[in-house]
């Protein structure tokens, strides 16, 4: 009889066990995060003719877009869009509140990841000297690494070195980033590892670079089919140097010797290229999605904001580049179905921030946009602290659209600086171009629920934000006439594409208003793991599979 009842505790439990194990939480292989560079969200409306089937489209139409989705915080650069997508929450949280900041303890701009505590890893170069420290909550990969205790690997790529590292995470792997000039290498950090893995090595022996730029960049079709774009000659784009005009055939091999030999990648749709030529060595050589556990890889595409800068949002060259880059996504996507396998993997694609039309082109066309005159703005403001308070020695820095003042100098004077700050506000207002102006205590004291005060909010950290801080009217830039930029908390700026794609996604879209903060909490609950520790975004339930 104990046999008996032995027996069938044993087949129970056995069946239990079973049972336990098909209802353990299926996850995708592989993670992979995929970031344009200044891609706007219009971008995939305006091509979408011309783009194929296997890149922009298939994920399109096979995963789901958010139509509507924005960053809700400013300044809109390439360091704090990454932090954000990846961390969930925005600068006032994770701290990485521009790709360079005044320092107000160390007296001194300091470089989002910069890191003298570290060394090169690839060469004898100073540009490896880099780490996330500044980094201040964790990522989506730190928590996967957490809940798997460490196990599966995370591992960012970019030609820029702020966007792998700030994607990739604390406790990433590896970062690898472009090192340009004359070393053509793809490079690391000490923060990461003491030696560059053989893979690298080989990969960067290969010298694709090379080949690319002994090349020339002509557009990929009849140029006359570029009726999304402005004329190719025209005196809105910068010209590369050694070219009398900014328009096509590019001789890439004649004019890399003008152009920083190996930076001119940077600058030309093979950068997309090469980036993704690294991402498929990255997924062979540390045998990514091969394992019982979830790997994380991040892409980020540089390539596509060096053009959108030097030629706008309008021009030939950056209609070309993403026809280029919708091929590129697609050979990667094959790549991704034949080495980790279909429905094994998921991916989210998304940008670092849009951009605004050139304002030089857009008064051309009696649209208001402006050039704000910085050298007359300091000046503007020396008179006001002059006016007011009898001296031109209380501003200690200014950048990013923020005032610092100098605390110390303030005090020697017997000057509030609370004071000193409201009068700023309340007279900048004034100066050509500038539409609002906010006091850090403001913004400690009020919460702005939405529009651009509340953009502004979540943009400000009250550890490294200054004193001062400045929204000038829309379509403005500091820089010169021609080429284009961003930064700001405007739609043009904030509304960039964001596509999830692959295993426990469903087909769909939506036109609900969604943040840049919500894709860490989304992909998080698909891994049924903790969301970063700082995240501020929410799930997006109708993506996900139920």
């Amino acid at each position: 009889m104990q046999r008996a009842i032995f027996y069938l505790l044993t087949v129970i439990l056995s069946l239990s066990n079973c049972i336990d194990t098909k209802a353990q939480i299926k996850k995708p292989k592989l993670v992979v995060g995929i970031v344009i560079d200044q891609m706007r969200y219009d971008y995939l409306t305006r091509y979408a003719e011309r783009y194929g089937e296997g890149g922009f489209n298939r994920i399109l139409k096979n995963g789901f877009s958010l139509e509507n989705a924005h960053y809700n915080f400013m300044p809109t650069y390439t360091a704090p869009g990454h932090a954000s997508i990846f961390t969930g929450t925005t600068p006032s949280n994770h701290g990485i509140i521009s790709n360079n900041w005044y320092d107000k303890a160390l007296k001194q701009s300091i470089y989002c990841v910069s890191d003298s505590n570290y060394k090169t890893i690839g060469n004898t170069g100073n540009v490896g000297e880099k780490s996330p420290k500044r980094m201040l909550t964790t990522t989506l990969s730190d928590q996967l690494h957490l809940a798997q205790n460490m196990r599966g690997k995370t591992i960012g790529i970019s030609i820029k070195d702020r966007a792998a590292i700030l994607s990739a995470g604390h406790s990433a792997n590896a970062a690898y980033w472009y090192d340009s000039g004359d070393r053509n290498q793809w490079i690391t950090s000490s923060y990461y590892m003491e030696n560059l893995p053989n893979w690298v090595k080989k990969f960067n022996k290969k010298n694709k670079a090379n080949s690319y730029l002994n090349d020339t960049w002509n557009t990929l079709y009849d140029i006359k089919t570029y009726t999304q774009s402005r004329a190719d000659d025209n005196i809105f784009e910068k010209n590369l140097n050694g070219q009398e005009k900014p328009i096509f055939p590019k001789d890439l091999k004649k004019l890399r010797k003008n152009n920083g030999n190996f930076d001119l990648i940077k600058t030309v749709p093979a950068g997309n290229t090469l980036t993704v030529d690294f991402a498929k060595a990255v997924i062979q050589g540390e045998k990514l999605g091969k394992t019982a556990f979830t790997d994380f890889l991040t892409v980020s595409f540089s390539a596509t904001d060096y053009i959108g800068h030097r030629y706008g949002v309008a021009a030939v060259e950056t209609e070309d580049t993403y026809l280029r880059l919708d091929q590129d996504l697609a050979s990667f996507f094959s790549f991704l179905d034949a080495e980790v396998g279909v429905g094994n993997y998921t991916l989210f694609l998304t940008a670092d921030h849009a951009a605004v039309q050139v304002p030089s082109y857009l008064q051309s066309l009696k649209i208001p946009a402006h050039y704000l005159d910085i050298k007359g703005f300091e000046n503007y403001i020396t008179e006001i602290t002059q006016k007011y308070f009898n001296s031109k020695a209380l501003i200690e820095n200014i950048s990013n659209y923020q005032i610092f003042l100098d605390k110390e100098k303030m005090e020697s004077l017997g000057l509030d600086r609370n004071t000193v700050a409201q009068k700023l506000a309340d007279e900048i207002v004034n100066f050509d171009n500038i539409y609002k102006a906010v006091t850090a205590r403001t913004l400690q004291t009020t919460n702005f629920t939405d529009g651009i005060m509340n953009t502004l909010q979540n943009g400000y950290n009250q550890k490294f934000s200054g004193d001062v801080l400045i929204i000038p009217y829309p379509a403005t830039l500091i820089s010169g006439r021609k080429g284009t930029s961003h930064g700001s908390g405007y739609s043009y700026d904030t509304h960039v594409p964001v596509i999830f794609y692959g295993y426990g996604i469903k087909k769909g879209k939506s036109l609900k208003r969604y943040d840049i903060t919500d894709i860490a909490p989304t992909i998080a609950n698909l891994l049924k793991i903790a969301a970063p520790n700082g995240s501020s975004g929410k799930i997006i339930k109708e993506v996900l599979k139920r």
